[in-house]
């Protein structure tokens, strides 16, 4: 059976302040083994769709919007690692999910690292996807201005604009990491606009300055969880950064010497030819980064039965 438009539910849990919108993305089965996913710091759900096509039904993915994006917008701070670590175990227990999985990619990989270190009896595995441990060039930088050096490409675009929900997606189509990658159209096309809001001819992101800001404020410590782990862990990483340059989030000397602390728990796969974009949304990294959630769940790779 082809598993080409993964049904969705939208799941309103409560958490501090509102509700997070949460999504369930489902193949044609019920009672299938279930993945929490989190997407990174300026994205959404939307970016675990080319994962949940190349699990092909066989998992069910569970994905929130974080507080302050998406359609968790509304949802005020405080917004950092441990606030949203404690939105994630509402997701789990508003499931009535005793243990899961975890998967996130960038912002969402420290945000698992952080929920599993302090709650390992709820975490069976973390895959970490480009994120987790601590950035390089962020060791004796001022914050403000590593903020703005690291993220400001990402800071400028929720100062923007945009006439049409077409001029958004094609923002995002010429972004130097969606453009050298293997993304599917239809895949941009969701990602853009379940993130814009407003009205043309001015429509902007959904995504809150405030709780980038808030959460970028943490990129100095937020590693540290990740030598806390004591889950099996797997940190899938690409060899190009956020603009597909060749300085990548997590350099390999990085991961493995992470990798090494705990070498019966903990294991790096480096994926070839992605970037921090294309190792989530794109189809090569997508299948690695399926590969390595079937791995923790124990899923066979055979195709579903109808």
């Amino acid at each position: 059976m082809s598993f080409d438009s993964p049904e969705t539910t939208r799941i309103d849990v409560p958490v501090a302040g509102g509700s997070l919108a949460t999504f369930r993305f489902e193949g044609p089965r019920r009672g299938l083994p279930t993945v929490l996913a989190v997407h990174g710091m300026t994205a959404s759900s939307q970016g675990w769709r080319a994962v949940t096509r190349a699990l092909s039904g066989r998992v069910s993915v569970v994905a929130p919007d974080l507080r302050g994006r998406g359609r968790s917008n509304g949802l005020p701070g405080p917004y950092g690692m441990a606030a949203h670590a404690r939105d994630m175990l509402a997701v789990l227990d508003h499931l009535g999910l005793e243990r899961a999985v975890l998967v996130g990619h960038s912002l969402g990989a420290y945000i698992i690292a952080r929920a599993a270190a302090e709650h390992p009896d709820r975490v069976a595995a973390v895959v970490l996807v480009d994120g987790g441990l601590p950035i390089p060039s962020s060791r004796g930088a001022d914050p403000q201005r590593f903020i703005e050096s690291f993220l400001g490409p990402s800071l400028a675009r929720l100062q923007m604009t945009f006439g049409s929900r077409e001029d958004y997606r094609t923002w995002w189509r010429r972004h130097p990491a969606f453009a050298a990658g293997d993304i599917d159209d239809a895949d941009i096309v969701a990602y853009a606009d379940h993130d814009v809001v407003g009205k043309p001819p001015a429509l902007r992101s959904s995504v809150s300055e405030e709780a980038v800001r808030g959460d970028a404020a943490e990129l100095f410590t937020m590693g540290e969880p990740a030598h806390r782990l004591a889950v099996p862990a797997t940190l899938v990483c690409a060899p190009r950064g956020l603009l597909d340059d060749p300085n990548p989030m997590q350099p390999v000397e990085l991961v493995q010497a992470w990798a090494a602390e705990a070498p019966n728990q903990r294991r790096m796969l480096p994926v070839p030819d992605v970037n921090h974009f294309t190792i989530a949304l794109g189809r090569a990294g997508a299948g690695a980064v399926a590969a390595t959630i079937e791995e923790a769940l124990g899923v066979s790779a055979a195709a579903p039965t109808p």
